[in-house]
């Protein structure tokens, strides 16, 4: 099957050298817009094509307010910060995911606690979540708190992995009852949607990423979401240094962040933005053909979960156990097409080790089996 899918992926790609995972493509304005942004000398983070992207985007994701940050990084700490995140506080996550993900949450000053994802999105699953909070969630005046250690749990942060949505109204349901805010971490979702709206949206603050392998780019970059008005000032105002509005005078009263999206990028990020719809009819056209050639073959490609529309950034297949994993890795990257295996889970990394979990179970059978596959734009 290996060396038959090593041709099929050269042949779908038109390419017998090597074959990354996910590349840009820069097939539209790129550079026109890029020339215009250098020409008007507002290369850095004022300029009309931030504006323009953060307009752009909002109506991509149905959002009353966008903020252009440097990347998705940068988007998650401050979309916690906006919800109440606080020094001490803990947030509920996943294991499975971007090391990204549980950095933010570390530069808030706060904690993890790493929950157990559903098998047929990879994301968090809101039984764990439920399970969790009927164990050690007390509901107070300001919040929930957590039995065991003391601390608040101020924030739920899902993450739509691969693009694929998480179980949205479920974890929504059980948040809302325990007095939890959500922040989506979509840094991998744009595109994506969930009962026929943009992922992103569905939470309290939600955060994209644009970086150079996303299914959009602007180099780097990202952007915070939200449909609260207040948030999204605020979300603007902390980004930019925390600066008050003045046409000369540099006052700043509380700690801020220059993480602005320079105009630069947000050229970039326009350009690509027009082929956004383009790009994801030409993902969805190879996800097609993935899905039969691995059915034949008996494998589990995995596809979209009902009520939803995967953007297929990061394809990817899910073999039956870790030493087939491990031949299928060896076998393709050694034939010049890469693929590579899920993330190693959060918990096993030094500085996650003694963070409160469940038992796994889910995460632990997918950090087995799943493997990426290449899934560029053709």
């Amino acid at each position: 099957m290996r060396k038959e899918l090593i041709n099929f992926i050269r042949d779908k790609f038109k390419n017998e050298g090597f074959i990354p995972l996910h590349v840009p493509v820069f097939k539209g304005n790129e550079k026109s817009f890029l020339e215009e942004c250098i020409d008007s000398t507002f290369v850095s983070s004022v300029g009309e094509y931030v504006n323009l992207f953060e307009d752009t985007l909002s109506k991509i994701t149905q959002t009353k307010k966008t903020t252009a940050v440097v990347n998705g990084t940068a988007a998650l700490q401050v979309a916690l910060r906006l919800v109440g995140v606080k020094k001490d506080d803990e947030v509920i996550t996943q294991a499975l995911t971007f090391v990204a993900t549980a950095n933010a949450i570390i530069y808030n000053n706060a904690q993890p606690i790493f929950l157990d994802v559903d098998i047929d999105t990879m994301g968090l699953s809101p039984q764990a979540v439920n399970d969790f909070l009927e164990e050690f969630g007390d509901v107070r005046e300001d919040g929930c708190y957590n039995k065991k250690t003391g601390r608040k749990i101020a924030a739920c942060m899902p993450m739509h992995t691969f693009g694929f949505p998480v179980h949205l109204d479920e974890l929504l349901e059980v948040c809302n009852k325990w007095n939890i805010p959500v922040v989506e971490d979509a840094a991998e979702s744009l595109g994506s949607e969930y009962k026929g709206k943009p992922t992103g949206g569905f939470g309290e603050v939600g955060a994209i990423s644009f970086n150079g392998n996303k299914i959009v780019t602007c180099g780097g970059g990202g952007a915070i979401l939200t449909n609260n008005v207040e948030l999204g000032e605020k979300a603007k105002f902390l980004t930019t240094t925390a600066k008050q509005p003045h046409s000369y005078e540099y006052v700043h009263n509380e700690l801020g962040y220059n993480f602005r999206m320079p105009n630069l990028n947000a050229a970039l990020a326009c350009a690509q933005l027009e082929q956004l719809h383009s790009f994801l009819a030409n993902k969805r056209s190879l996800a097609v053909d993935y899905h039969l050639f691995f059915k034949e073959k008996g494998v589990n490609f995995r596809t979209e979960t009902a009520n939803t529309k995967a953007n297929y950034w990061l394809m990817c297949v899910e073999l039956n156990d870790k030493k087939e994993r491990d031949l299928f890795l060896k076998t393709t990257n050694e034939s010049g097409v890469m693929t590579r295996p899920i993330w190693q889970l959060m918990f096993k990394s030094p500085m996650y080790e003694n963070c409160q979990r469940d038992n796994q179970k889910n995460a632990l059978y997918l950090e087995e089996r799943i493997v990426n596959i290449p899934s560029s734009v053709r």
